[in-house]
């Protein structure tokens, strides 16, 4: 339990495992504030590549993580491919994921009012980001249904994917999150595991909502 008693959700997991539609029928079922925390490195990257810098500098990447603006975390332009690949990378620089961890955390334990507490997705958040966290889950599947549903969300958004390329930078960017120095990408001995690659958003949303009530009753008792 955090210090201020608010409820903390942490759901980590790899590319495209659902983590971030779950976190939003999450956040939404039970009064949370929501924070996608890989649109932080997302946004980090974004600075980088539009000013010209190179993800791989940590002078680069540490400069544009300590300029974002948590108001524009929705702009478009962090959904393109290119801004994903350079987001892993920046991931990967301890000097950035140090000046994201406090923003992180004071939004963890003290969410915007009137959320009853938060829930955080990404891929440390159970392990490092909120420790404490009340429930951890970790939602994960296989880097083929992974590919596939990164594909089909490229193609509705009219970009061109091609399933076998989609699927080997799936696969590049999981060996980068795993094998990173600096809190790599792992399952908190005290998250539930949830598979998705038989599961469809709703199955995978029942399972988490049924857990969460359970272990935050006093949430769960009145949810919206």
């Amino acid at each position: 339990m955090s210090s201020d008693a608010s409820i903390i959700i942490a759901i980590d997991g790899p590319a495209a495992s659902g983590k971030g539609t779950l976190a939003r029928r999450i956040a939404r079922q039970f009064g949370l504030a929501h924070l996608d925390t890989g649109k932080l490195y997302r946004a980090t990257a974004l600075g980088v590549l539009a000013a010209g810098g190179d993800p791989a500098n940590a002078a680069d990447a540490e400069k544009a993580a300590r300029s974002i603006d948590f108001s524009r975390l929705d702009d478009e332009r962090l959904q393109q491919e290119d801004v994903a690949r350079a987001a892993s990378v920046v991931a990967a620089i301890p000097a950035v994921r140090a000046a994201l961890l406090e923003a992180q955390r004071r939004f963890a334990h003290h969410p915007p009012p009137p959320a009853k507490g938060a829930v955080l997705d990404g891929r440390d958040i159970g392990t490092v980001v909120c420790p404490d966290a009340n429930v951890k889950l970790f939602v994960t599947g296989s880097a083929e249904s992974r590919a596939e549903r990164r594909a089909k969300e490229l193609r509705q958004d009219d970009a061109v994917a091609i399933y076998e390329a989609v699927l080997q930078d799936m696969r590049e960017r999981d060996a980068r999150d795993g094998e990173r120095r600096v809190a790599p990408l792992s399952v908190a001995p005290d998250a539930v595991t949830i598979d998705t690659t038989q599961l469809d958003a709703d199955q995978v949303f029942e399972r988490a909502s049924n857990l969460i009530a359970r272990l935050c009753a006093p949430v769960g008792a009145n949810r919206r």
